[in-house]
């Protein structure tokens, strides 16, 4: 079946139709990864979003347990070409398959080439995809500019709080758009996680006596955040070790009178470089978001500066001064370097002991 993908800018690829075949309207955004399109699918930062894959063939190993939550969060999914005959020991069915299950719109047979272009030309826009042979662009282009992404994180959010068993330190872990991995990447080093929803009262986090505090990634606007902002501040207030990632940076940085700005087309990927200011040293990292914190902006002395994207210098992380906290914009828990800024997490790990 015919599909069409219909920018805001009145541009329109045409395809086939892969997943879904209903009407979709999202923001799209792109990701260079060349493998881990199934973490890129189920991860939940990219809710609100469609996403293009760059590279050009996807799904040659098929589906397998490599998910970073329960479901599939884009609202669409945009490849050059699928692979027809999936391979692996421990695939257990194709992307077509999977796309169809999660309810997911999709198309294939884009030149992902020239779609990419745009995008970094003239940045992130909105689009629709549709099998609707008869389509009208003057119906269509006033409602993709009207789109909004909206309030995400409720969405993505756990519903209620859970714990994963461990006999080392307790860490309380705010889920804003949680990846499986942070969970698991503290409860493999012996923490015993447990797992909050947004809008839990920082309260009732400080009343249960962590070691240590986690706020996780997420997706959209950190500045819509509004409530949830005032909550991170009241746990800043407090002596306990705090670590976030990702909109966790993000909203720390808020809280404590930083600004937040939409990047062009975002940093969405396994191969972005990073310094660590500390040790000048380069690390890969991987990256899914679309604002940055504005580092200018903090007052240095609340925050420092600890990484900077060697791409483009934009930040990715601060180190607070005076207190027994860091944040990074990049992915600690994946594994693109394989296991570059795994350390980050042994850095939490001392931070949590030393403040016994």
């Amino acid at each position: 079946m015919k599909a069409f993908l219909i920018l805001e800018d009145g541009t329109v690829f045409s395809g086939t139709s892969i997943g879904s075949k209903r009407d979709m309207i999202s923001e799209i955004v792109f990701n260079t990864s060349m493998t881990g399109y199934l973490e890129v699918l189920t991860d939940p930062s990219y809710a609100g979003q469609a996403v293009v894959m760059t590279y050009p063939l996807i799904g040659n190993y098929g589906i397998t347990p490599d998910m970073e939550s329960k479901k599939a969060w884009p609202d669409g999914y945009i490849v050059r070409e699928l692979s027809r005959m999936p391979s692996n020991f421990r695939s257990a069915g194709s992307i077509q398959d999977f796309l169809e299950k999660q309810d997911i719109p999709g198309i294939a047979g884009v030149d992902t080439r020239a779609l990419t272009k745009i995008l970094r030309e003239k940045g992130t826009m909105n689009a629709m995809i549709t099998t609707n042979e008869s389509y009208d662009l003057d119906e269509i282009i006033p409602k993709l500019k009207a789109y909004t992404i909206g309030d995400v994180v409720s969405e993505v959010t756990c519903g209620e709080t859970y714990i994963l068993e461990g006999s080392g330190p307790k860490v309380a872990l705010m889920d804003f758009g949680a990846k499986n991995n942070i969970a698991r990447s503290l409860n493999r080093r012996g923490c015993e996680v447990t797992v909050y929803p947004a809008d839990t009262p920082a309260e009732t986090i400080i009343q249960s006596n962590p070691d240590g505090i986690m706020l996780s990634n997420g997706p959209g606007d950190p500045a819509a955040c509004v409530s949830v902002i005032k909550e991170i501040k009241k746990l800043y207030n407090t002596n306990i070790p705090i670590f976030a990632i990702c909109l966790g940076h993000q909203l720390m940085a808020l809280a404590n009178g930083g600004k937040t700005y939409k990047l062009k087309y975002g940093h969405r990927g396994g191969n972005h470089p990073v310094k660590d200011l500390s040790n000048n040293r380069v690390y890969i990292s991987s990256q899914n978001h679309g604002y940055a914190v504005d580092g200018s902006s903090m007052d240095p002395a609340v925050a420092e500066e600890a990484f900077v994207n060697v791409n483009d210098g934009t930040n990715e992380g601060l180190s607070y001064t005076g207190k027994n906290i860091f944040t990074v914009q990049f992915h600690p828990e994946a594994c693109p370097g394989p296991q570059d800024s795994g350390y980050l997490f042994d850095r939490f790990m001392d931070m949590m002991k030393g403040a016994k």
